[in-house]
């Protein structure tokens, strides 16, 4: 018998809306899913998902990108908004070229921005959200 607590896993039956409850994800079904552009070209893995508590919201994927095996990753925040669901092929897209990305204002995983300043979050919602 299936657990209706337990994190659903992007399978087909949940991305087609054909089990109960597929409106919404659990962030462990979001985490580790690939992120791609309009053009097919993979950028990275979600890896985090950071929630804006006053609002309720998600606010941002933190996708990782650029690494070897999980060494030298970088991390970019980008905005839930600006990410769409690829329901056919399980994935996320985000209308960002590869060039765009790599020039896209990043972070370390050891050095994280204030997420929660709005110069920061302006400037971010800017470059992805055109």
């Amino acid at each position: 018998m299936n657990n209706p607590t337990a994190p659903l896993t992007m399978d087909s039956r949940a991305v087609e809306g054909t089990l109960p409850g597929t409106a919404l994800l659990s962030a462990a079904t979001v985490t580790g899913n690939e992120v791609c552009n309009l053009q097919d070209e993979k950028l990275g893995k979600i890896q985090d998902i950071m929630l804006d508590l006053t609002e309720g919201k998600i606010r941002y994927a933190v996708l990782s990108s650029g690494g070897f095996l999980g060494m030298g990753d970088r991390l970019f925040a980008v905005p839930w908004k600006a990410l769409k669901l690829d329901r056919e092929n399980h994935r996320f897209l985000l209308n960002v070229d590869i060039e765009r990305l790599k020039n896209a204002p990043g972070f370390d995983k050891d050095q994280w921005p204030d997420m929660a300043d709005s110069t920061w979050s302006s400037k971010i919602e800017s470059y992805y959200i055109r």
